[in-house]
């Protein structure tokens, strides 16, 4: 496919600005990006859509033009919904550097440009892909209400007599056929997505076959469209936020012209996934700013002025100002190789959608920010005369339906911890909302198993309680389990009392503790090892751990 040809093609309304002499080259493929620098997804020959979110002001073009022109893209799109008018400066560095230049109008969407391209571009393929692309294309040209995943998987099931659905990692419902039958029970969903998270994480290439009583699934994954499939990628950064397709066929037969129909299917999901991304990006912003603000201690005029602007945002059409709740995740692997927090703040996402809502955007009534490797989600309530209306975020629930497919997912070398605070009503309230989802994330963390969670009620028997204790049963109870200790340090100068603290602060993984400190992880055995001595205690109980957590509390 050349270049030309998309600028001959009516239903795409796109306008050249530059480039002209360069028509003849192809096209190999299509990248939807808005990141400044897109490099390492880009495998050269694609078309790049954007929507000009990377450009703050006009010194931005000259070295985002200039990246795409070393990746070895084919042309540059730029949408005008945004901006209106493509920049001069963006006009000027493409003809610096002869990369061809359209202006995509705003009301062409980039999902009818990549279903286009990817239509062209696989031309080869079976018949009964092109047609299948063909409707979903005419069916989608109104925006998204045209269908979205669901107009796919009806043609899949009307054109092929194929049953398909499309699942988050955490076996929720995005999308079904509604023409072949009745909806996957939920627990079918949930065993499907931990089959086909294992399947990942032992670096199968999918379709993967899985077996469930007397029916058959093929698991195919949906990665983002934003993504190069050639790129260098760690698997556990998507494995907890990837999207399936569950196939209610045996693939393993299938022939090549087949295989590539649901693989095209998936790359249309694909696009669905990145509108739903897109959707979440000013969510996420408003969480972001609002994290900060409590971080850095501003005054709370200052934050209650951010929260203003947030509420109608999360829940429009609310007439008073609303309850909020903090959640914190930690997504850690072993090793501590990998930034979590991206790997949170998408699983939090996924978590705390509407389990009763499908679709790719499931009533979304939260913001999520991250920072480092934790995600932090600030979660509107209606505000009610009740203080137990039902609304509130219980922890004890919270990973119910999701356990097992997260399990499968983390494959025994990672875990996922969260903390619930209690609800507040204003912005004085969520600087201390914050610090008891984090203490109720690190109880979490004390328990054994891959996914736990706890709620700011357990933080009621000891954390919260702690200055009410008294004095002399204070001293009584540090004195028995930290004085060992102290005498030793003191004796030995063998630091054991900052390796308890950091030992408990790093949820007891032997190699974060030990990076922390700068030990080899042997000293560190023999140093815990000494406490436990010292003190006759357990530091794998739970009990044990956060006997000490207590004691260092109160000493």
């Amino acid at each position: 496919m050349r270049l030309r040809a998309l600028l001959d093609t009516d239903a795409l309304g796109l306008r050249l600005l530059g480039g002209e002499a360069e028509l003849d080259r192809a096209v190999r493929g299509v990248m939807t990006t808005d990141l400044r620098d897109p490099s390492r997804y880009l495998s050269g020959g694609e078309v790049v859509l954007t929507g000009l979110a990377w450009r703050r002001d006009a010194a931005d073009s000259e070295p985002f033009v200039r990246i795409l022109v070393q990746a070895g893209v084919a042309a540059l799109a730029a949408g005008e919904a945004e901006l209106g008018d493509v920049p001069d400066d963006l006009v000027v560095a493409c003809a610096r550097h002869h990369l061809p230049l359209f202006a995509v109008h705003e009301s062409v969407a980039f999902a009818t440009i990549t279903e286009h391209v990817v239509r062209q571009v696989s031309g080869e393929r079976a018949g009964d892909l092109a047609a299948v692309v063909d409707r979903h294309r005419r069916m989608m040209t109104s925006g998204p209400a045209g269908g979205g995943p669901d107009v796919v998987l009806d043609l899949l099931g009307s054109d092929l007599d194929l049953r398909a659905w499309v699942l988050s990692p955490t076996g929720r419902l995005i999308a079904g056929s509604k023409t072949t039958g009745p909806a996957l029970p939920a627990d079918v969903c949930a065993r499907l997505a931990a089959e086909h998270l294992a399947a990942v994480r032992t670096g199968r290439r999918g379709p993967h076959r899985v077996t469930l009583g007397s029916g058959i699934f093929s698991l195919f994954p949906v990665r983002s469209s934003a993504r190069s499939p050639h790129a260098a990628r760690d698997v556990r950064e998507t494995v907890l936020s990837d999207w399936l397709l569950a196939v209610e066929a045996d693939a393993g037969d299938w022939p090549e012209e087949r295989l590539d129909l649901l693989q095209g299917v998936t790359q249309l999901i694909a696009v669905e996934r990145d509108r739903r991304d897109a959707a979440r990006t000013v969510r996420r912003r408003l969480a972001q700013e609002v994290l900060e603000l409590v971080q850095t201690g501003a005054a709370p005029a200052e934050i209650a002025a951010r929260l203003r602007v947030a509420a109608p945002v999360l829940l429009p059409g609310l007439g008073a100002a609303p309850h909020w709740q903090i959640v914190v995740a930690r997504v850690e692997w072993d090793g501590g190789d990998l930034e979590g927090g991206p790997v949170a703040q998408s699983l939090l996402e996924e978590i705390l959608a509407d389990p009763l809502s499908t679709g790719p955007e499931p009533s979304d009534r939260i913001a999520v920010a991250h920072t480092g490797d934790e995600a932090v989600a600030l979660v509107p309530l209606p505000a009610v005369s009740s203080e137990h209306d039902g609304s509130e975020i219980l922890a004890d629930v919270l990973l119910e339906s999701v356990r097992d497919p997260l399990s499968s997912g983390l494959d025994g070398d990672g875990r996922v911890t969260l903390g619930v605070s209690a609800s507040v009503h204003s912005a004085e309230g969520l600087r201390g909302a914050l610090e008891e989802a984090r203490h109720a994330r690190r109880v979490a963390a004390a328990r054994p198993g891959r996914v736990c969670a706890a709620g700011h009620q357990e933080l009621a028997s000891h954390v919260l309680l702690l200055p009410f204790v008294p004095d002399d049963v204070r001293r009584a109870f540090t004195a028995r389990l930290l004085d060992p200790l102290r005498d030793y340090d003191r004796r030995h100068r063998a630091e054991l009392i900052p390796t308890l603290e950091a030992f408990l602060d790093c949820d007891g993984s032997w190699t974060r503790c030990a990076t922390r400190l700068h030990l080899h992880v042997n000293t560190l055995r023999y140093r815990v090892g000494r406490i436990e001595q010292l003190t006759g205690r357990d530091l794998s109980r739970l009990e044990d751990k956060l006997d000490f957590f207590l004691a260092l509390r109160m000493s």
